[in-house]
């Protein structure tokens, strides 16, 4: 019965967690804080137990101490305690209220739970956070490897040295590199500029083989080769994906999902007037991301070619029409948009990101 539940609320930093606690017939809260360590955090889940009548329900945000907290206090607490992870952006908030405590915010925590006012974060397995993990450390490392690329060039734009013969970074470009004549002192700050491009190029080798590998592991395989039958998505892309959404069925429609990944509309009507914008990009960076890139692609005319064949191998023939079906839609749209009516490129192609995660969402649906 409710009447009989602990409700908890921890405001939860690197240091230190706020806790806030009401018990079943209790007038006022209880309220105290503990270190954030392993050993803290277990004897609070134990404590929370021996307070409490029935079930122990808790909860804190999402943050960057991630979902360790919650792992360790439903392990403490032995089937008896629930701990929730709750999204930042979605808790009420009050207009009027100027005054935020740790102590505040752990007793709000504590009685929108008890009221059900709270959006919960579907939370990882240890194994999905740890591909995500390295999906992201390639993300990073692509990153640092452009600001490499990127102080070189400056380097020899500086010089007055301009490569004209293409684009850069080919097999052409590194050998017209290492032509170049350099003095004592420029030529070390040359070398060593090339040096952490090779070290970051030699980074993302290994870690893309880690991907490719955790691809191949059941947990994902099935949904990979599905994502792969898409123009535009390949392996990297497809686990980017996987990774950060964890379970595409936690989502009802693709309009959820749509609106969980920041590409719909942001909207702002009042006293009869309609007013839209740019999309919200509230949702998750990584995922919109590689939807956009996604979406470029099929600005060109709908055709298989010999790498997206070979991609569709042994895959079902509901996700090979679904993806031929979003080929053909999303290049009218384009056309549409762009060379009927005239819109940007860039505003066109995330309206394309925007149909392709509906697209995305009925291939990755269970068949029946």
């Amino acid at each position: 019965m409710s009447d009989a539940i602990t409700w908890a609320g921890l405001d939860a930093h690197k240091k230190f967690i706020q806790v806030a606690v009401r018990v079943p017939g209790g007038a006022q809260p209880k309220e105290w804080r503990i270190a954030h360590t392993v050993k803290e955090v277990q004897k609070l889940a134990r404590k929370l137990v021996r307070m409490s009548p029935g079930e122990v329900r808790c909860c804190y945000e999402a943050g960057p101490s991630g979902f360790a907290l919650q792992r360790r206090l439903e392990a403490a607490g032995r089937e008896m305690l629930t701990c929730a992870v709750i999204a930042p952006t979605l808790i009420p908030k009050k207009s009027g209220d100027r005054i935020k405590t740790d102590r505040r915010d752990a007793l709000k925590l504590c009685d929108y739970l008890r009221s059900d006012l709270l959006t919960e974060v579907r939370p990882p397995s240890e194994e999905e956070e740890s591909v995500r993990d390295l999906c992201r450390a390639r993300d990073a490392a692509r990153k640092d490897l452009g600001s490499a690329r990127h102080r070189l060039g400056k380097m020899l734009l500086r010089r007055g040295i301009v490569y004209g013969q293409g684009r850069a970074w080919t097999q052409r470009h590194r050998q017209w590199l290492n032509t170049l004549g350099w003095d004592t002192v420029d030529k070390f700050v040359f070398d060593n500029y090339l040096l952490a491009i090779e070290q970051i190029e030699a980074r993302m080798i290994t870690l893309v083989a880690a991907i490719e590998e955790a691809a191949q592991d059941g947990l994902y395989a099935e949904r990979v080769g599905w994502l792969r039958c898409f123009r535009g998505i390949d392996t990297i892309s497809a686990m980017t994906i996987l990774a950060e959404l964890h379970d595409f069925r936690r989502f009802e429609s693709p309009r959820q999902l749509m609106s969980y990944l920041g590409l719909t509309p942001s909207e702002h009507s009042s006293g009869g007037e309609a007013r839209r914008g740019g999309i919200t990009k509230a949702g998750n960076s990584h995922v919109r991301r590689v939807l956009i890139e996604a979406a470029w692609h099929y600005r060109h005319r709908p055709k298989v070619g010999v790498r997206l064949q070979k991609r569709r191998e042994n895959q079902p023939s509901k996700v090979i029409a679904i993806a031929d079906k979003a080929q053909l839609r999303l290049n009218r749209r384009y056309t549409r948009l762009s060379l009927g009516l005239g819109k940007p490129p860039n505003k066109v192609v995330v309206a394309l990101a925007r149909e392709l995660v509906g697209f995305l969402w009925a291939a990755l649906q269970v068949p029946a």
